[in-house]
């Protein structure tokens, strides 16, 4: 029998050998090819190839040319982080770009406000609009204004590797994710991006714990949470263990609504299946904790977070898929507060906005 021989290394990984080498040498034309092979051969290439390659991918990401196709490098990696790529080892270059090009895109902002009338608005983040009109308004010279514009442009186009990374890894999201996320929500407050998607994985709590009180019984309980993507989520898994648990009255939700919120594997495509609120949420003032926001929005006091369950003021029901479906949710009752605590817990809320305990 005739045995061929084996190759040393698969085919993609000789694919992006010959991109590192091109990015070391800085050749334009051979980088050009070998990225371009790259993101040819990442959507042929097996899972195994990809685990390898994924690290490889991000790892060059610093050395790339800021006014090239850097997003794409970084898609490619995160698609490999997607196909079980080791997000850890992809994180910290995949997100220091990322929020790199947040604080340029700030800085784009900056100057286009600073050098043009009050009443101009902030162009449309679209490639299309960069000329040498707008390159001279944002000053600098004109790489500078290149890297900046372009930055302003392709912020949205960071979210699915970012997201790739930060919904895979409570690891990561604690080591870069508080630093990320105040120039991600100024970049959205000036409503020229989409990046909720981004701003809510930054958002999302690890190992998180939370005091929660239900006022209609004057009970109280320490809840600890973790990679809960929205409020809504938050809502059903407190439900389930206050409720289901048989800490308070109410109906439990369905095994099914529970399931969707804390599977490791996310649903194969959106389901049917319907969530029904059974609190109100409110803060220690007495301001509405809405279901679209985060768990990231509930106060701390006293260095705890410090939630109010009410009495729902009508019912409410939602779609129970997750809004990260890579990203299962956790809650557990981890005490049941005496009295005494309970009733501390109360006196720093805010009586008269009706969050004391009922009589």
């Amino acid at each position: 029998m005739i045995f061929k021989r084996k190759r040393e290394t698969p085919v993609f990984a000789d694919t992006v050998s010959e991109l590192e080498g091109a990015v070391a040498a800085r050749d334009g034309d051979r980088t050009g090819r070998a990225f371009t092979a790259v993101m040819n051969g990442v959507q042929s290439a097996s899972d195994a190839e990809r685990v390898v390659a994924g690290p490889r991918l991000a790892a060059l990401l610093p050395a790339f040319p800021p006014v090239g196709p850097r997003p794409m490098l970084a898609t490619a990696a995160g698609f490999c982080v997607e196909r079980g790529a080791d997000p850890v080892a992809c994180a910290e270059p995949i997100l220091g770009c990322v929020h790199q090009d947040l604080l340029d895109a700030l800085e784009f902002a900056r100057r286009w406000t600073a050098t043009g009338a009050a009443e101009d608005e902030l162009p449309e983040p679209d490639e299309k609009i960069i000329d040498d009109a707008l390159l001279a308004r944002i000053d600098g010279d004109v790489y500078e204004a290149t890297r900046l514009a372009l930055a302003w442009c392709s912020v949205d186009e960071w979210q699915p590797p970012a997201l790739a990374v930060l919904c895979r890894s409570a690891e990561v999201r604690r080591r870069h994710a508080s630093a990320i996320l105040p120039a991600c929500r100024d970049l959205a407050d000036l409503q020229r991006h989409d990046l909720k998607c981004l701003a809510y994985a930054l958002a999302v709590l690890d190992d998180e714990p939370l005091v929660v009180l239900h006022r209609p019984t004057g009970t109280g309980f320490e809840v600890r949470i973790g990679g809960i993507g929205d409020n809504f989520q938050l809502h059903t898994l407190l439900a389930h263990v206050l409720i289901g648990g048989g800490h308070v009255p109410g109906t439990a939700p369905s095994a099914q609504s529970v399931r969707l919120a804390m599977e490791p594997e996310p649903a194969q495509g959106r389901t049917q299946t319907i969530a029904t609120g059974a609190f109100e949420l409110r803060a220690p003032d007495g301001s509405q904790i809405w279901n679209e926001g985060l768990p990231d929005d509930i106060p701390v006091v006293e260095g705890r977070r410090l939630l109010v369950l009410d009495e729902p003021a009508y019912q409410r029901s939602w779609n129970a898929d997750r809004f990260f479906p890579h990203l299962p949710g956790t809650a557990e009752l981890t005490r049941v507060l005496t009295a005494e605590e309970t009733r501390i817990w109360f006196d720093r809320t805010s009586p008269g906005n009706g969050i004391g305990p009922s009589s």
